[in-house]
């Protein structure tokens, strides 16, 4: 028996790094990874550019990702804390406190007074509006916006403000859950 030979040792197999399969199992493919490993490794993938993407989308709704961080964040977690928020999201405390004083502001989240039995201080919670708010609140500057486009013909050529037309109107709708 050599000691140079890997199979002369039935429990070895014959590398340290090579993945365990199971000839009886269906699961297991030719190169030893698992079906489910790899399904759940792309799970994970597809859930984390999902995350991305509606991140991204926030972000230029609320015009930051910090703000798009802060919001996904209170919808998860409503009655949060700014120091709450700040270790969930990994944000700098004083960048989230400014942040949720803004949206605040811009009435994107509500907050009020944490009731504490005790004596001291008794910081604000923080819960973000409804995604579909937050939607109409983005609907009526988008159609602004795109009316002031529609008449700048009007506009370049000095005529009033009072003769703009709205060929553009958006209307968001709540659908009954089913």
């Amino acid at each position: 028996m050599s000691t140079d030979d890997p199979t002369d040792d039935p429990g070895e197999s014959g590398s340290a790094d090579a993945p365990v399969t199971d000839p009886a199992d269906p699961a297991d493919d030719a190169d030893g990874a698992s079906t489910r490993d790899r399904l759940e490794a792309e799970a994970d993938r597809a859930v984390s550019e999902f995350d991305d993407n509606v991140v991204d989308l926030l972000a230029w709704l609320l015009d930051t990702e910090t703000r798009a961080r802060i919001f996904v964040f209170l919808r998860q977690n409503p009655h949060s804390t700014s120091d709450e928020v700040a270790d969930g999201t990994g944000l700098y405390p004083s960048t989230v406190r400014e942040a949720l004083a803004e949206l605040h502001d811009e009435e994107m989240v509500d907050r009020r007074k944490r009731k504490n039995s005790g004596a001291g201080n008794n910081p604000y919670e923080y819960t973000a509006i409804a995604p579909s708010e937050l939607v109409r609140s983005a609907v009526g500057q988008v159609q602004s916006q795109l009316n002031t486009v529609f008449n700048l013909d009007r506009r370049l050529l000095g005529d009033d403000e009072a003769g703009d037309v709205e060929p553009v109107r958006i209307t968001v709708r709540d659908e009954p859950e089913e």
